[in-house]
């Protein structure tokens, strides 16, 4: 019997009921951020080397939203079914997925290639108003 295929991360539902949540608005709140992600991470079971790849994406995720829109975001963390989920939600404009690792002189471009490097699934969603970032990483 094959495996079963977990769900594609875009189709995922959020559980409010098993998601914890934390919103960001200055650059000063990143560093508290990487700690509520590395902690939810880790209780929720994902490895200590993996929540290292986690805290980098979200990280990435985050200061992009800083540096690129205005109004900061918020982050939701949860794991169902042996996976660990993370959004990244901001009011910023849609971001493409797909991209190279930029040169090694060059200043900036890499965050987005980094997360998409380093998880296991990304995908991006959109709404009126509103952009998420949805990671997968399997526990």
């Amino acid at each position: 019997m094959p495996a079963e295929r977990p769900e594609a991360v875009a189709d995922q539902s959020v559980p409010a009921h098993l998601a914890d949540t934390m919103s960001y608005r200055v650059a000063t709140d990143v560093r508290a951020l990487r700690a509520f992600v590395s902690v939810g991470a880790l209780t929720r079971g994902l490895p200590p080397d993996r929540v290292e790849l986690l805290t980098l994406a979200v990280s990435e995720l985050a200061t992009n939203t800083l540096q690129h829109t205005t109004g900061g975001g918020w982050v939701r963390l949860w794991a169902e079914s042996g996976q660990l989920f993370c959004d990244v939600v901001d009011r910023g404009p849609t971001r493409a997925l797909g991209r190279r690792m930029p040169a090694a002189d060059a200043i900036r471009g890499r965050g987005l290639a980094i997360v998409e490097q380093i998880c296991d699934e990304v995908a991006v969603l959109t709404s009126p108003g509103e952009t998420v970032v949805r990671i997968r990483l399997s526990l």
